[in-house]
């Protein structure tokens, strides 16, 4: 299924979601009022309002966050319920936490009514969204039929997407390629010239055709493509013979003109748009809430080793741009002075880590233990330097020594954790390190950097992996 076609479906998805909350919300209150038990349940209008728009706002949201409304069609129906439990989940703690903000007096019974009648009338629609998206869809005057130019693996590989398609509407015609064939791929589909596009066109039914040309191929494929715009043929075009692995490909225009864009990190400007408010909000709540806790940790180290209480060290940033990164000082006051002479104990490749490094005060192995150094950098997060969770800052020396490979990790806003925190932070060699940085590139989402949080947290208390 292509993505253009389920992005016009989610929407409907959305609507579904309003309607079905609102109807669950009244269904919840009609029964909890008509229960007979001892206390008895009534809102007033303007609370059950508030209730009422907190539940529709916390469900939606969730549901863009987790992910739900793309599990509804495409996903296995596993990942359907649990997007969909844990949607519930977050729906009904947002209207607990708004009764207990305000002070409305709600019945438990009728907060297990409303996740139940919420889930069960979800699940419900969305099942049956997925069945009858199938009849309309996949229904013959909505079916599309598609040949693919190309005849190599990378063809054969599209045509068994398109095969898995084939409930959502999708029929592979066969292929086009230098002479007669076949390829067999779930069943046996022809391979016609492609010199004869202009005699399948006028003799077939063609609604697309997707080209799976490699570089070299691109100025023969001109008058061809010509042939089908003026036909009116829908063309696509596969991309993997660029080389950008990793990279998201969009079409964007610049006043008006045309540009595929390639990004090899995340670029979705509303969502790193809410990962920065986010970052902001809980750096600033933990600064006011930790105060006494950085307060006690600054007189420690000022009271037991001389030297300053914040150690400030040049790091590089966002695509490497560089900032100063705070921590408490762990280390005597001429650290930085003795790393020459320490060097030949380092144990990591390109980044430098010394078991047991003899420059730490004893007050600072307990800091680094529990990562109570790093509190500082919550301040580098409301400047906007760093995030909660990303990629750790290098500083500019180990910049320099990176690979290539390597350089990726710089596309993202550094973070005070990540995936190698909860992997065994310290115990990584430098290379599972990056490419655990890659892999949340990569894969991240608004949900991912949650996960990592609430996984940190134990991680940190424990004081596992630290060095």
């Amino acid at each position: 299924m292509f993505s253009r076609q389920h992005s016009k479906v989610r929407p409907l998805f959305l609507l579904a979601d309003i309607l079905l909350i609102w109807l669950a919300f009244e269904a919840a209150y009609f029964t909890r009022t008509h229960l007979a038990l001892e206390r008895v349940f009534f809102l007033l209008p303007p609370a059950k309002a508030l209730l009422l728009v907190t539940a529709l706002a916390a469900w939606t949201l969730s549901g863009l966050w987790l992910g739900a409304y793309d599990t509804i069609l495409l996903g296995r129906r596993r990942w359907l319920l649990l997007r969909l439990f844990q949607q519930s989940v977050f729906g009904t703690i947002a209207v607990v936490v708004v009764q207990y903000v305000q002070r409305v007096d709600l019945s438990r019974p009728f907060l297990a009514l409303l996740f139940a009648y919420t889930f069960l009338a979800l699940a419900i629609f969305r099942l049956a969204a997925r069945r009858l998206s199938k009849l309309f869809l996949g229904a013959d005057s909505a079916r599309r039929f598609i040949y693919i130019a190309g005849t190599g693996p990378a063809a054969e590989r599209v045509g068994r997407l398109i095969e898995r398609s084939e409930p959502f509407g999708l029929t592979l015609r066969g292929f086009l390629g230098e002479s007669e064939g076949q390829i067999v791929l779930s069943k046996p589909y022809t391979v016609r010239p492609l010199a004869k596009l202009h005699e399948i066109l006028r003799s077939q039914v063609v609604d697309e055709i997707v080209f799976v040309a490699g570089s070299k191929q691109f100025e023969r494929l001109e008058d061809i493509l010509l042939e089908c715009e003026e036909e009116g043929v829908r063309t696509r075009l596969l991309l993997d013979f660029l080389p950008h692995l990793h990279a998201r490909v969009d079409l964007e225009k610049l006043e008006g003109e045309a540009m595929l864009t390639f990004a090899g990190a995340p670029h979705d400007d509303v969502r790193l748009m809410i990962k920065r408010a986010q970052d902001f909000l809980l750096a600033l709540t933990a600064l006011l809430l930790l105060s006494p806790v950085l307060a006690l940790v600054a007189f420690i180290i000022r009271l037991t080793s001389p030297g300053p209480v914040i150690f400030r060290q040049q790091r590089c940033g966002l695509n490497g741009r560089r900032f100063t990164l705070f921590k408490f000082r762990t280390m005597v006051a001429d650290a930085e002075d003795r790393k020459a002479q320490l060097a030949h104990l380092n144990v990591k490749k390109t980044a430098f880590k010394i078991p047991n490094d003899p420059r730490l005060t004893g007050v600072g192995r307990w800091l680094r233990k529990f990562s109570l150094d790093e509190l500082p950098q919550l301040w580098n997060i409301v400047r906007g330097e760093m995030s909660i969770v990303g990629p750790r800052p290098p500083v500019p020396d180990e910049v320099a020594c990176y690979q290539r490979w390597q350089r990726r990790r710089l596309r993202m806003r550094p973070g005070l954790t990540c995936l190698w925190t909860l992997a065994g932070r310290d115990r990584l060699d430098f290379d599972d390190w990056m490419r655990l940085d890659l892999e949340y590139i990569d894969q991240w989402s608004l949900a991912l950097d949650w996960r990592i949080i609430l996984g940190t947290i134990p991680q940190v208390l424990s004081g596992k992996g630290a060095n």
